[in-house]
């Protein structure tokens, strides 16, 4: 039996995983890259997914700004408002989160809603 890690999982394997963390009453954000200008340790469509108690799956910059996006994902699932958050090296919360790569990366973080 393989183990998947973060970085094995297809974005099929994270939206069945967020199907049953709400099956098990859990609310669920979804958190993609939509776009990255230089260096950036994820590419655009990388795919993370957070529930209501923190727990995370997938990633979307290696580690260097999953807090974050944890922080905003808890806020959207309560609200419910989809936010693009933007993170690069001229943004001083981008030195504070450890994107000090050269990169500029956008994080769109939505509310999943149950089937």
């Amino acid at each position: 039996m393989n183990t998947l890690t973060k970085q094995d999982l297809s974005s099929g394997d994270l939206l069945a995983t967020a199907a049953s963390w709400q099956d098990a009453g859990k609310k669920v954000a979804l958190a993609t890259v939509i776009q990255t200008w230089g260096s950036s340790p994820r590419q655009a469509g990388s795919m993370m997914i957070i529930d209501n108690d923190m727990t995370m799956l997938g990633s979307v910059s290696g580690g260097c700004i999953e807090g974050a996006v944890i922080q905003e994902a808890l806020e959207i699932m309560d609200h419910g408002k989809a936010q693009i958050l933007e993170f690069g090296v001229g943004d001083e919360q981008a030195w504070d989160v450890g994107l000090a790569c050269g990169g500029t990366i956008q994080v769109y973080v939505e509310r999943l809603e149950a089937a």
